[in-house]
């Protein structure tokens, strides 16, 4: 089955329609038919300095929601933002009944505020999704469609890079932390848009701590991981808000907090070392016996106790990682705490389709 098969399966329409007045485009037009939509959507977007793109973005899920799903809601996490994107989404909020708004105390990253956004969702159906506009919200279709053969979990991944030769470098590193983390072949394709059944949430709704995986906690309650290629157009808006330190600080943390991998390599570096200076022993003990003395130089003995110091600091660096993160969870720090919430009062956002069927019932 196609993917386009599959998208006409779960959402039960052609290509989308824009629905607001003044707003239809001929060429962008699809015809609804029969098949019913999703029962309900959540959207989640972490939002930290976006007041660039967030009308853009906001106006593009308007006009996509609708199509998707009978009732839909987007929560939008403000994380601490320095601009004017926390004026903007209380703003927006009084205009979009289907916008939901939770400011956080502080920034606490993008992952605790994805926990955040993702703890107060409704819907049967979350899909995450960023607030530049690279991961475009026309995309969501795509990810819908291939969880219908399915998945649980369906990530959507850059047809193409569109970022620098460090930039993805880091990116790369990340996954393959996050492969040995998850246990998933899917690791290697993860990305932040992603789509996912509200059910999976029952794993990790205990979860407690300063150090948060998205993507590790969904490995907690499913197996079924799948990835699809989707457009990446590069960032005309703002200014990207990942440095390469911040991806490489998120592996630390996922390989460290979610994972024994790091404490595996310290015992094979420590037993690779063992056995290198059992060779230096034998070598030793030959010398002696065969030329009839011992191996001359400060510079050799020198060198072997520098490489076995160095052997023993980074495996009680490992272990002192570990210690820390054990400390930061006996302090039971939040993984956020929220400073206000709008619009979770409003009553649900419906489709045209919905409420032309609840206008037919007596």
């Amino acid at each position: 089955m196609t993917i386009k098969q599959n998208l006409r399966e779960v959402l039960g329409t052609e290509p989308l329609i824009d629905t607001r007045p003044g707003h239809r485009d001929p060429g962008q037009q699809r015809q609804p038919d029969a098949r019913p939509l999703l029962a309900s959507l959540s959207v989640v977007i972490p939002v930290y300095n976006s007041e660039l793109s967030l009308p853009t973005l906001l106006a593009r899920l308007d006009a996509l929601l609708g199509q998707l799903a009978h009732r839909y809601e987007v929560v939008l996490v403000n994380d601490g933002s320095r601009d004017r994107s926390a004026q903007i989404l209380d703003e927006y909020s009084k205009t979009y009944r289907w916008m939901r708004v939770i400011h956080l105390m502080r920034n606490f990253g993008q992952h605790n505020a994805l926990l955040c956004g993702i703890r107060n969702v409704s819907g049967e159906i979350i899909v995450t999704i960023d607030d530049d506009l690279q991961n475009p919200p026309e995309e969501i279709p795509v990810l819908l469609a291939m969880l219908a053969e399915g998945y649980d979990v369906v990530y959507g991944f850059p047809k193409r890079e569109s970022h620098g030769f460090l930039r993805n470098l880091a990116s790369r590193i990340t996954k393959i932390s996050l492969q040995q983390s998850m246990g998933a072949q899917a690791a290697s394709r993860i990305s932040s848009f992603r789509a996912f059944r509200a059910g999976l949430r029952g794993a990790f709704e205990d979860y407690r701590g300063a150090f948060v995986s998205i993507d590790v906690l969904l490995s907690w309650g499913t197996t079924r991981f799948g990835a699809v290629p989707v457009a990446n157009p590069p960032r005309t808006l703002g200014a990207s808000n990942y440095t390469i330190g911040k991806l490489i600080s998120h592996a630390m943390n996922m390989m460290t907090g979610f994972s024994t991998l790091p404490l595996r390599v310290g015992s094979l570096v420590g037993f690779a070392f063992a056995l290198f200076g059992f060779v230096v022993l034998a070598f030793v003990v030959t010398r002696y016996f065969v030329a009839g003395g011992s191996v001359p130089g400060f510079a050799f003995l020198a060198s072997v106790i520098s490489i076995f110091a160095g052997t023993q600091l980074f495996a009680l660096g490992i272990i002192g990682e570990y210690l820390g993160r054990m400390h930061f969870r006996l302090l039971d720090r939040p993984s956020y705490a929220v400073r206000s919430r709008n619009g979770f009062d409003a009553p649900d956002a419906v489709s045209a389709a919905a409420a032309s069927q609840q206008g037919k019932t007596p």
